[in-house]
């Protein structure tokens, strides 16, 4: 098994495996290494993802909005809608949301009551506005995933599981990495796409971390009474408390926390899903039957909240493909596109690399 490489991309999740594939083209010899025994185990494989322009922030949308087309193409998209409630009280914080993202090219329907309350049975009186996002879809992340993994491995790149990163040395001609196991890998350029581990990659490399934290996000899997029709929306609360959409009949519901944490393997807590749980109730009048599953991961955040690509400040050696918060799966083509251009020297393209460049932080 070869033990040299133009490119060692550290994480084999979303993140890792669209880098790799998107570099194909280029001819570079690649070596993904996964810790885990599988790709994909941690956030990617955790993610209850939807393709929503508006999720992330006004920074993020732009990558979200140039992802559309491919994922579209790939045939990984399934319509879906989203719907941002508001309380009384809150109307004008939804149009200012509308405002933001029809202002970016985004469409978004302002919604009464009367609109919103046909869309989401039991919605509870309270509940007075709404803006609607009808290009939202669900992704199929697990096709997504296995597109990206079938594509680098067609165009040469090596996959390497339980092959988590235990040193870095610096080298003139690149980097010795040292592996759990082990075994001695070299490669001209290290690119860090470690999602919850990329400080901590950052660190075994010399290279000084950004501040990325790893913040666990909770999901619930709900049987309900209401009529969970394949019709409904994903619902997302204009004040961030709590989202949730329909899944084979079943609700998937999350109460939007984020909670600091270690990278590790994440679990929920049952404070967290009894707190979804009442966030739910308060929305729609539909009784909790019983909680079928439960499950956490870890989405990870630059201090700014936007995702950081490219070469470490001084360091031209170590690339940063991380941050990605809960947004990587719907920004995966676009963000793997810029960021295989930054690594290989070519313009950048439509989107603007510098909201996303390392050197920001100082």
């Amino acid at each position: 098994m070869d033990s040299s490489f133009d490119i060692a991309i550290v994480g084999a999740g979303m993140a890792g495996a669209s880098l790799a594939a998107a570099l194909g083209p280029s001819g570079a010899s690649i070596v993904l290494l996964e810790a885990e025994d599988r790709p994909g185990y941690h956030a990617t494989g955790r993610s209850a993802a939807f393709w929503t322009e508006s999720y992330g922030g006004p920074g993020v949308q732009p990558l979200t909005s140039a992802s559309g087309p491919t994922l579209r193409a790939l045939g990984v998209l399934t319509p879906r809608g989203a719907l941002t409630l508001g309380r009384a009280g809150q109307e004008a914080q939804v149009a200012a949301f509308a405002q933001e993202y029809r202002a970016a090219g985004v469409t978004v329907d302002l919604l009464d009551r009367e609109d919103v309350s046909r869309r989401v049975p039991g919605l509870r009186p309270e509940w007075t506005c709404g803006a609607l996002e009808p290009s939202t879809c669900d992704i199929d992340v697990a096709a997504l995933h296995q597109h990206y993994l079938a594509a680098c491995k067609a165009q040469g790149a090596q996959v390497w599981c339980r092959a988590g990163l235990a040193a870095a040395q610096r080298m003139a001609s690149g980097w010795q990495l040292t592996l759990a196991d082990g075994k001695q890998v070299s490669a001209g350029i290290l690119v860090n796409a470690a999602g919850a581990w990329a400080d901590r990659v950052a660190g075994l490399a010399g290279i000084r971390p950004l501040g990325i934290v790893p913040y666990r996000r909770t999901i619930a899997q709900l049987v309900v009474d209401g009529p969970v029709g394949d019709d409904l929306p994903l619902v997302l609360d204009v004040a961030g408390q709590f989202y949730f959409k329909p899944e084979n009949g079943r609700i998937w519901l999350s109460p939007h926390d984020e909670t600091p944490s270690g990278p590790c393997d994440a679990a929920a807590e049952e404070l967290d899903v009894a707190l979804a749980i009442d966030r739910f109730e308060r929305v729609v009048d539909w009784r909790v039957e019983r909680v079928e599953h439960r499950w956490a991961g870890l989405r990870s955040f630059a201090p700014d909240r936007l995702p950081v690509y490219g070469f470490a400040p001084g360091d031209a050696g170590f690339f940063w493909f991380a941050g990605q918060g809960g947004f990587g799966i719907q920004t995966a083509p676009a963000a793997a596109h810029l960021a295989a251009r930054l690594l290989t020297g070519a313009a950048p393209g439509a989107i603007d690399p510098a909201p996303f460049a390392p050197n920001r932080f100082g």
